[in-house]
């Protein structure tokens, strides 16, 4: 079922693809199926809103309108799960296929060797399975680690089964937030934007707290 019909949909721009409410209305659990594949799977997904999505699917499917339930929970964790796990896996598999030639590109931006040696620190700092799980919940760390795992030639089992559980508790664990959220506070679909901004600037503080870190080691190595 539809969420928030009177939504008008039917035009994309580049603020509507990152719009949690306009994609569930569009697309349901499936938009969170391929979304988080996107940003889970494919550099080009690193600017997509995976925790306000998965945020706003839970909040979504504990509100009502005439008695009906706007989106299913089961099927948007399957949908999360399927999403998360898979996406991971083939990032990883083209970081394997593809990583080692993009990352010797001088002039790119995106695929620096400094992201692969960072990796390399992350993964010996935290232990590889915890490093994979742990980036689950950090946006762009989470989108740059799978395949930057895959060029770094992160053993294939343990990144599976690392994935699995980080997708899993990631997924799952922010999607029944938002449920038990939905719950908790009457008509809480009325106040989704400054929820999903809220969660937004929550998910950006580890990002801002590792460029203060790396400042600060610069900062002290040029003393």
């Amino acid at each position: 079922m539809r969420c928030q019909p009177e939504i008008e949909t039917g035009s994309y721009d580049g603020a509507a693809v990152l719009n949690p409410t306009h994609l569930l209305n569009d697309f349901g659990a499936l938009g969170v199926l391929l979304i988080l594949f996107a940003e889970t799977g494919i550099l080009l997904g690193i600017v997509l809103p995976g925790d306000s999505l998965l945020f706003t699917a839970g909040l979504l499917s504990a509100t009502t309108r005439k008695g009906d339930v706007h989106l299913n929970l089961p099927v948007v964790l399957v949908a999360a799960v399927i999403g998360a796990v898979v996406g991971a896996q083939c990032g990883y598999l083209l970081g394997r296929k593809l990583g080692p030639r993009l990352f010797r590109r001088p002039d790119s931006r995106l695929f620096k060797q400094e992201y692969v040696e960072r990796t390399r620190v992350y993964l010996e700092k935290y232990g590889p399975a915890k490093a994979v799980v742990l980036a689950r919940f950090v946006p762009v760390v989470r989108t740059l680690m799978n395949p930057l795992a895959g060029v770094t030639e992160l053993d294939a089992r343990v990144f599976t089964i690392s994935n699995v559980a980080g997708g899993v508790l990631w997924s799952v664990g922010v999607t029944v937030a938002g449920f038990f959220l939905g719950k908790t506070i009457p008509n809480v679909d009325h106040y989704l934007l400054p929820i999903i901004a809220l969660i937004i600037l929550v998910s950006l503080i580890p990002i801002f707290l590792e460029i203060r870190r790396s400042r600060g080691e610069k900062a002290r190595s040029a003393l």
